[in-house]
């Protein structure tokens, strides 16, 4: 666990950290992105830290990788590029940054890493975790060969790399039904999200796909009763849900798709009122771009993404530390699977 109060005091020795207003009013080009959702009393506070870590960057040669979860002083003020597990992925591959930041959860830093092991990729919480990637290990995946022992294994990248390793191919909530489409096989093994793995048979009924039963403590917390009453309570607003959800959720709802299927969604249709059926975050990050929609709840905030803050962002960039590593013979195994995904992805696409 991070000592935090000694981070603190180690950083102001640095930088000049006090919440300061003629720093911020320098910095409309950067608050006008998040000016929806963050007070200008708050953006005070942030700015220095933004500055900061916008500056270390350049003489790090780093580069910011931040997930749709991230909060808006991360997602507008500091990120290099922004967007789901496959673009963060795909993204990973492209930059000639010799530092990677990753802002996000342990995953995502460990996929950076697999796909640039000659780089360093720094996690500014190793704590930062996820509910499914912690609900299965390789020693699963061995499990569900033995029951289905002709099935590929599809895994979510939102998995450990020994989980990756040990499966054939991965997939995202963005590009899952491709895959499975695109494999040639009958019968295909999921892992581990049990509610993307019924949403995607849903819409690939050709093929029988049994899967491991994991979920996400955000996703699965909605239920349809709840979507239903929202609805009654509120005819008019367009609900959107994250295929994470559990399918009777992902039936109420007017569209489901993945964090960047909901921002091209939102985009395209621009409905008046709109709920996000997934994490706090999302409504927060598009609500600048989309200023005639209005964003209403409820939300679920997942408590692993908001472990990584500016203040530990600016710590990890300044020391060098938690540098994520990955054993080369896990790497290796789990590169072939991430890069499976990544190259179905842009045939199928």
């Amino acid at each position: 666990m991070l000592d935090m109060p000694t981070i603190r005091e180690d950083l102001k020795t640095v930088y000049d950290l006090a919440p300061n207003p003629a720093l911020a009013a320098s910095m409309q080009a950067e608050y006008a992105r998040m000016a929806r959702v963050v007070s200008p009393a708050d953006w005070a506070i942030h700015a220095p830290y933004v500055a900061a870590i916008n500056a270390l960057k350049k003489e790090r040669n780093a580069t910011i990788l931040a997930h749709n979860y991230m909060t808006p002083e991360i997602f507008h003020g500091i990120a290099d590029v922004v967007g789901d597990s496959l673009q963060l992925a795909i993204e990973a591959t492209r930059t000639e940054a010799d530092v990677i930041v990753q802002c996000g959860v342990h995953f995502m830093a460990e996929t950076s890493k697999i796909l640039n092991p000659s780089k360093i990729v720094l996690m500014p919480d190793m704590e930062a975790g996820c509910s499914l990637a912690d609900s299965i290990t390789a020693k699963g995946v061995a499990q569900m060969r033995a029951k289905y022992p002709s099935a590929p294994v599809v895994s979510y990248v939102n998995t450990t790399a020994e989980v990756k390793a040990a499966s054939d191919i991965c997939c995202t909530s963005s590009n899952a039904v491709q895959i499975i489409r695109a494999l040639d096989a009958e019968t295909i093994i999921m892992t581990p999200d049990q509610y993307l793995a019924q949403n995607v048979a849903a819409q690939v009924p050709e093929k029988r796909i049994v899967w491991w039963e994991g979920s996400c403590i955000v996703h699965e917390q909605y239920t349809a009763q709840d979507i239903r009453d929202f609805r009654d309570w509120n005819p008019d607003t367009r609900i959107i849900a994250h295929p994470e959800c559990p399918p009777e959720v992902v039936a109420e709802a007017d569209y489901s798709g993945s964090t960047s299927g909901i921002l091209d969604y939102v985009s395209r249709e621009r409905p008046a009122r709109a709920m996000l059926v997934t994490e706090c975050s999302m409504a927060s990050n598009i609500s600048d771009a989309h200023p005639e929609v209005e964003f209403i709840g409820p939300c679920n905030m997942c408590p692993f993404m908001k472990k990584i803050t500016l203040e530990k962002v600016l710590w990890s960039l300044h020391t060098m530390t938690t540098q994520i590593e990955v054993a080369p013979e896990v790497a290796d195994k789990a590169q072939l699977a991430v890069q499976r995904m990544i190259d179905l992805s842009a045939v199928s696409a």
